[in-house]
């Protein structure tokens, strides 16, 4: 009778999960087709069918009692099922040879697309304001993988994760007798006491919220794919990611080259960086943002160009998390002013509004 279902399927279900590994204690929560939070060994036993695993990988075990010590982020999606039973069971066999197997697809993500959409909407969250230690790490947490469970059982399941592979630390504590228990805690990346309640608002009202605006014009570029490779990327990478996060958000092809611009050009004269400044300050209200954009633009230009420049400080790692999470949060936020048709018509409407921000003389401090 599986079998025969199995046979007939015309969709599957596919389970990502995530280690959020790091994490300190924070509250459960569920949006969209996600949930986080911890899970105890029997929840993910089931989660993983550790029965089917141990027919597959015999003598590797799934640690659900190790694993239970973390918090998750769960995913669930249905795809439909486009191939042959054989051809899921055997995709090498099928392969059409003649493919450029080389090729580079420039917006795939690093893992599951339905894993990373719940992981841009978990970004948005401040961790950089709620982290103590931004010299150690500003997020509030680490993903080093993810592991997919699919239901379909042509489908050969991937080898069973360690629990090696997140961070410990040694604890020793006072037995009560005279004597010492050594024992081993996930390591924690400490957060100020207002990320325990800030992070309740990001719940399903909010993920209806920003699935809307990723559907609008201000959206159609690869904004949310640089803002999560940043997290998932190391030092100048990261870096870099984040100030693409900007650009990405507020930039324009027109903006270098002038067979794309639209007519009437209302700033055919102004540099594509002074253009940036403006919609930065247009955007965010306060012409202080743009010289923080400036300054990042500086660094990044920098690099790039092999100028001689020093390291890149944690208050300019952290600034350029920052001001690209703030971007992209107020974009959210200008989809729910109204509808907005043109993205090129809007990000002029910026600009005006930055330029005044920005030659406006400063406020007196007498």
């Amino acid at each position: 009778m599986g079998l025969d279902m199995a046979l007939r399927a015309t969709h599957a279900r596919r389970l990502h999960l995530a280690p959020l590994d790091m994490a300190e204690e924070i509250p459960s929560l569920a949006f969209g087709s996600a949930r986080i939070g911890r899970f105890t060994s029997d929840e993910l036993r089931a989660f993983v069918d550790t029965t089917r695993l141990q027919r597959v990988f015999q003598g590797v075990d799934f640690d659900a009692d190790r694993f239970s010590e973390f918090h998750w982020l769960v995913v669930e999606e249905h795809v439909a099922l486009e191939n042959e039973p054989e051809a899921r069971a055997v995709p090498v066999l099928f392969m059409d040879m003649r493919e450029d197997f080389g090729r580079i697809e420039p917006h795939k993500g690093r893992f599951p697309s339905a894993l990373e959409d719940a992981l841009f909407f978990f970004l948005l969250a401040p961790w950089e304001s709620w982290s103590t230690m931004p010299e150690v790490d500003w997020r509030g947490f680490r993903v080093p993988w993810v592991y997919t469970v699919d239901s379909d059982i042509f489908v050969r399941p991937n080898s069973p994760p360690s629990a090696d592979t997140l961070n410990w630390e040694d604890r020793i504590y006072d037995d009560g007798y005279g004597g010492t228990v050594e024992v081993q805690r996930p390591l924690e990346l400490q957060l100020s006491d207002e990320a325990k309640t800030g992070i309740t608002v990001w719940d399903q009202h909010r993920w209806t919220i920003v699935e809307q605006a990723k559907r609008t014009v201000l959206f159609e570029t690869p904004i949310s794919h640089f803002l999560v490779r940043a997290f998932l990327s190391e030092d100048v990478d990261e870096f870099l990611a984040h100030v693409t996060t900007i650009e990405a958000a507020l930039g324009l092809q027109a903006d270098y080259q002038k067979s794309f611009r639209v007519v009437p050009d209302r700033h055919k004269k102004m540099s594509p960086t002074k253009k940036m400044r403006g919609r930065v300050a247009g955007l965010l209200g306060n012409r202080d943002y743009a010289d923080q954009y400036e300054t990042l633009f500086n660094v990044r230009s920098a690099f790039l160009h092999g100028r001689a420049m020093a390291s890149i400080s944690t208050d300019e790692q952290v600034l350029a998390r920052s001001l690209a999470r703030r971007i992209v949060e107020a974009l959210i936020l200008a989809t729910q002013a109204g509808p907005i048709t043109s993205r090129e018509d809007f990000l002029d409407d910026l600009l005006d509004k930055g330029i005044q921000l920005i030659q406006a003389p400063a406020a007196s401090t007498i």
